[in-house]
């Protein structure tokens, strides 16, 4: 296996609503980046009472060496589903970090920087299963992950995968990886522009 590349520490927060798949998509993405990649991975998960339409979110910690605090601080990644996680998790956010919000359901973001794609629509109407909402968001996150193969990535998420359900989420995973390299571009220079307007936030600014 192909050395990772360098990580201090990484994390990201997947944030919405019961029935959106958030936990298993945690689970996914964890163990794509630790067995798949080789990195010190932990998982942290927290849902409220609901079982559907309820809170839910699950936290990933990424880092190249031993992890001594596993659960999340700032977020370098903050991937929202539904208004309400948008804005309970934005201010947990660092300056340079990334939001990745689902336009479908999250009109009005707390700033004007982020990335969308409309994950429920897509879902519902060009893979007709809107249970698939959470690859295809795994889909668009390893396109955001520059330490992420996607290769890599949708071959582990295959083998988590119930046999019965492998070949539609295959297909979801693929449509969320496409429609973000088409729409949001090279991820390097999504990070170094994420760098570049955390530098120049306001709040940096000395009068």
């Amino acid at each position: 296996m192909k050395a990772p590349q360098p990580i201090d520490r990484f994390e990201i927060r997947l944030s919405g609503l019961g029935g959106q798949g958030l936990i298993t998509l945690g689970r996914l993405l964890g163990s794509a980046l630790a067995l798949g990649h080789g990195y010190y991975v932990t998982q942290t998960q927290s849902y409220g009472p609901e079982a559907r339409g309820g809170s839910s979110r699950a936290d990933v910690v990424v880092s190249s060496r031993p992890i001594s605090y596993p659960k999340t601080e700032n977020l370098d990644l903050l991937v929202a589903l539904s208004p309400e996680a948008c804005n309970s998790y934005y201010r947990l956010l660092k300056k340079t970090g990334i939001l990745l919000v689902d336009t479908t359901l999250v009109k009005h973001a707390p700033t004007n920087v982020y990335l969308g794609l409309p994950f429920t629509q897509m879902a519902k109407e060009q893979i007709g299963n809107p249970m698939t909402i959470n690859t295809m968001v795994m889909g668009a996150v390893t396109h955001l992950l520059p330490f992420a193969d996607p290769r890599v990535m949708r071959k582990s998420m295959e083998a988590n995968l119930p046999a019965k359900i492998r070949e539609v989420n295959a297909k979801a995973f693929a449509l969320g990886l496409k429609q973000a390299q088409r729409n949001f571009g090279d991820a390097g220079g999504i990070w170094a522009a994420a760098e570049e307007n955390g530098a120049h936030s306001e709040d940096d600014i000395i009068v």
